[in-house]
């Protein structure tokens, strides 16, 4: 069965997911640095405006790793709220975020929430970004939660997070080969 003998409501929750899947794959692409994934994402003469940085999707990349590798050791972009108008090959979306990072100096975490607006295009059956503004509407800073080192070290011993192909996540098949552990608090 192809596209063009499918329902439209069939076509559609196709679509949806193929934009969800899509933006997933940001957090991941931005969050791993891995650039493949990124690039993915966008079309090739995608225009990212991050209020910070506005320009090619390309050049995104490379500012957004360069800024997060000098002012985080860790982050994580989460994808919440979505919401999307097609209009044929073209979906305009809004998509709550939050972002969390670890800074190298100063308050232990910043936290920040936003929408992206973004226009999706369909090219070649591939939905990707055409243009995108990040709408970053607040930004804050959590105090420094006293815990256990004990606690630290177990809750990083069950694999190893890195902003790059070296994190767990990458491991094919996933193997769970640590003994039982039960922490006490």
């Amino acid at each position: 069965m192809n596209s063009e003998s499918l329902p439209a409501e069939v076509q559609t929750l196709i679509d949806r997911q193929a934009i969800s899947d899509c933006l997933q794959r940001y957090s991941r692409g931005i969050d791993r640095r891995d650039r493949e994934i990124l690039r993915s994402v966008y079309h090739e003469d995608a225009w990212d405006d991050h209020a910070v940085f506005c320009g090619p999707a390309e050049k995104f990349a490379d500012w957004a790793y360069d800024f997060h590798a000098k002012y985080q050791t860790r982050h994580h972009h989460y994808i919440l709220n979505h919401s999307c108008e097609f209009d044929g090959d073209v979906a305009h979306c809004e998509t709550y975020y939050l972002f969390a990072g670890v800074n190298r100096e100063g308050p232990e975490v910043t936290l920040s929430g936003g929408r992206y607006l973004d226009r999706f295009e369909k090219r070649d059956g591939r939905w990707a970004i055409a243009a995108r503004k990040c709408l970053i509407e607040w930004m804050g800073t959590l105090n420094d939660v006293p815990s256990d080192p004990a606690y630290l070290a177990a809750l990083a011993s069950s694999g190893l997070s890195a902003r790059s192909g070296e994190d767990s996540s990458y491991d094919r098949p996933l193997v769970v080969d640590r003994p039982e552990q039960v922490f006490p608090y």
